[in-house]
């Protein structure tokens, strides 16, 4: 009993130390500031590789392949984080990030497969856009939020 209770006082005044991946950040503020430092950080491990294509840098890399590595992280970072309006943890496990492990990483590359056909099979056959060249991209439908926008109220507000 004396153990119990000695070793319930001891854990009581232990410090709880993390483990398992970090928290995915929840405010923009957070988010923009965690999605930089772990951009910098990589940044500095592919230092003289930014322009070889991103799959001889960076393991995994199943769409995007022939962008240049340093590209790809922008992409990251501004076309699908601040598009989605979340962090790279969302998708990826820092430190492992070829790991397959989150389904938002195979639904985004699904998504970008999407987006692809959209562009080159389905917009380029619409006659009266021809003259306009255009896209549809994460933003499109996403703005910003993880989940795209599926009705607005009647100010025009997404929903």
């Amino acid at each position: 009993m004396l153990a119990i209770l000695l070793g319930s006082a001891l854990a009581y005044g232990q410090e709880a130390k993390p483990s398992g991946p970090p928290a995915e950040p929840s405010t923009p503020e957070a988010i923009k500031q965690f999605n930089e430092d772990k951009v910098a950080e990589l940044e500095k491990q592919i230092v003289g590789k930014e322009e070889q294509p991103a799959e001889a840098v960076f393991k995994n890399i199943k769409i995007l392949t022939g962008v240049p590595a340093g590209r790809l992280l922008k992409i990251m970072q501004m076309g699908y984080s601040r598009s989605l309006g979340t962090s790279c943890v969302h998708c990826h496990v820092p430190g492992q990030w070829e790991k397959d492990d989150k389904v938002p990483k195979q639904i985004a590359r699904d998504m970008s497969k999407m987006a692809h056909t959209i562009n080159l099979e389905l917009l380029r056959n619409i006659d009266g856009l021809k003259d306009r060249d255009p896209i549809v991209n994460c933003t499109t439908c996403h703005r910003g939020q993880l989940k795209p926008a599926l009705n607005l109220d009647a100010e025009g507000q997404k929903k």
